[in-house]
């Protein structure tokens, strides 16, 4: 088997060539209808985004992208297998196959959008990362941080944007780098760094786990941009399409006022937008290899993107994250869908 290795900053993919590439790559989605499962790539667990509880069953934001793509091609969200993926091995895993596409709380840059083998499809929560810390440091900004020991992950934005933070504002620190997230948030909450560094969300979701959540205080600095979102491989434009306007029909649904609850009263609607959003109107499901009542499927089996943010992420979650500047742009928020017509 043939390996290049690509290297971008700190962080290392593989691509593989062999027998998981070598099939036409515009073939994706008949190869999940063929299997009769989508392969989704996902956090080895991240409150809030995606983890398992006890029983294998998987929740969080990013799950819910993976079951609502799931709804739009079996009219059943239970058909993925959440496969999931350290930082390290995430691109390795979607470059060679493994999974058809991330959903797993991974950043859109440029370096990774042109230089991996991948596209990603949308942005399904705008993060930025910053700092939480020991309470007893008694430590108010992100400035105060000179000659701070900072934990943080390997092989990811994170670890760059935090050289970079520190060289910008001209002040000296430790870096203290795991493989793991679990390995870092240990050794954090152990006292071995006085302060961990990751996307805001993942802050407050990481606390949660702490023996002693009060002890530890999220700084209010945001040190920089993560856009967060699904990715699929180059070169199969009709399985990105899919993914793309699977989120983009999300968040129309919410601003058009279709829910969970009222989708199937919805389709009596004689509303222009509504009919095509839902089908009874146009071909729009077709084009991308799917039925035409695809949004419907979503709709009934997960909900809106509002739905599905408050849910996980949101005020009816233990997390609380305001939706901010993932509020609709009708609302002052960042989510903003081209029309389905």
């Amino acid at each position: 088997m043939k390996k290049t290795l690509f290297a971008f900053g700190a962080a290392i993919g593989l691509i593989v060539s062999g027998p998981a590439l070598a099939q036409n790559p515009a073939q994706t989605l008949k190869a999940v209808k063929d299997r009769g499962i989508l392969h989704c790539g996902v956090s080895t667990g991240l409150a809030g985004f995606a983890i398992a509880d006890q029983q294998g069953n998987w929740d969080g934001l990013d799950v819910d992208f993976c079951r609502a793509l799931s709804a739009a091609i079996f009219d059943d969200p239970s058909k993925v297998k959440f496969v999931p993926l350290s930082a390290k091995d995430r691109f390795t895993a979607l470059q060679a196959g493994e999974v058809d596409l991330l959903s797993r709380n991974t950043t859109w840059t440029q370096s990774r959008d042109t230089s991996l083998g991948m596209n990603f499809a949308s942005i399904n929560f705008y993060d930025g990362q910053g700092f939480i810390v020991h309470k007893k440091l008694n430590v108010k900004s992100a400035k105060e941080l000179a000659g701070a020991t900072v934990c943080t992950q390997q092989g990811t934005t994170t670890e760059l944007n935090l050289a970079d933070y520190f060289r910008a504002n001209n002040m000296k620190y430790e870096p203290v780098v795991f493989a793991t997230n679990d390995e870092t948030i240990k050794a954090y909450e152990a006292g071995r760094c006085d302060a961990f560094t990751t996307d805001m969300s993942g802050l407050y979701a990481e606390r949660l786990r702490f023996a002693k959540p009060d002890e530890h205080v999220v700084l209010p600095d945001i040190i920089s941009k993560e856009p967060l979102g699904a990715a699929v491989r180059h070169g199969d434009d009709q399985w990105f399409d899919l993914v793309k306007w699977t989120h983009f029909a999300m968040l129309t649904a919410e601003e058009l006022g279709v829910t969970k609850a009222n989708v199937a009263e919805s389709l009596k609607s004689t509303n222009p937008e509504l009919k095509r959003l839902l089908g009874t109107e146009g071909k729009f499901g077709e084009a991308m290899g799917v039925t035409n009542d695809w949004v419907v499927r979503i709709l009934k089996h997960v909900g809106n993107y509002g739905e599905s943010y408050e849910r996980t992420v949101g005020m009816g979650s233990r997390l609380k994250i305001a939706r901010g500047q993932n509020a609709l742009w009708t609302k002052g928020g960042l989510q903003y869908a081209p029309p389905i017509r």
